[in-house]
């Protein structure tokens, strides 16, 4: 499954959830979505969308499952996801945030230097945090290492190998 938005919280009193969205054309594909899965921590709940609208940066969810704030408050941190045969196409150079998480780093000195953890979305643009190879015996600051999601810095992404390379510029660790 792959998300598309988290829940963070309700709207109005007839069960609406305010979800931001974690992908790249939320308008579209909100408006395109019939069902979904919302995902907690103890369960995956299927639902079917019943009213999409937009307020600022975010979709309001409506599900025909729930029919007030009383049914959906407990749905708050949630992940609205759909399965991956759902998903939208990718352009180039773009990849789904599931399938980055956990990829083997190296560098283009064939230097493999750990795995990536997480993304951040800062704005600008994305920033990888891979924690480094053999990081148990480093002090705090050295176990983690932040690398911008730009061209001069990602050289190459192979989702079905695993592996990301990078060129280590000067002055980023």
């Amino acid at each position: 499954m792959l998300s598309v938005g988290q829940i963070t919280s309700t709207h109005g009193l007839k069960g609406e959830l305010k979800v931001y969205p974690t992908t790249n054309d939320p308008e579209v594909r909100f408006r395109e979505l019939k069902s979904v899965i919302l995902k907690t921590p103890k369960e995956e709940i299927p639902v079917t969308v019943e009213s999409v609208r937009f307020m600022k940066n975010l979709a309001l969810l409506k599900f025909k499952e729930f029919s007030g704030i009383d049914a959906v408050e407990k749905y708050k941190g949630a992940y609205v996801c759909v399965p991956r045969s759902e998903a939208a196409e990718l352009g180039p150079d773009e990849y789904y945030e599931a399938d980055l998480i956990g990829m083997d780093v190296i560098t283009d000195e064939d230097e493999r230097l750990g795995m990536l953890t997480t993304v951040y979305h800062t704005g600008a643009n994305d920033v990888y945090e891979i924690e480094l190879e053999g990081a148990d015996g480093r002090d705090e600051k050295q176990r983690k290492v932040l690398i911008p999601a730009i061209k001069d810095c990602i050289k190459n992404v192979d989702v079905d190998e695993g592996i990301m390379t990078i060129h280590v510029m000067e002055g980023l660790f």
